[in-house]
């Protein structure tokens, strides 16, 4: 589970797959930041993704993103 305030290489990667999706143009620095929450829940609300915590990044969330994107 990431949420706001993780950093690291999973954050980046998380970034990297949000802007293929066009939900997420900030920077790419591996921080999880205000910007990335809000990226990370309108993909939950658009694909009707409920049983994560809106805004962090869980097992369900990541399963669908990683789905839909090639990884970076």
């Amino acid at each position: 589970m990431l949420r706001r305030g993780d950093t690291g290489p999973e954050v980046t990667e998380l970034q990297l797959r949000l802007r293929q999706l066009n939900l997420y143009g900030d920077r790419i620095d591996g921080t999880y930041t205000r910007p990335v929450e809000d990226a990370v829940r309108a993909y939950q609300l658009a694909r009707g993704i409920l049983t994560d915590p809106l805004g962090e990044y869980g097992p369900a969330t990541r399963k669908t993103l990683e789905s839909e994107t090639r990884k970076p």
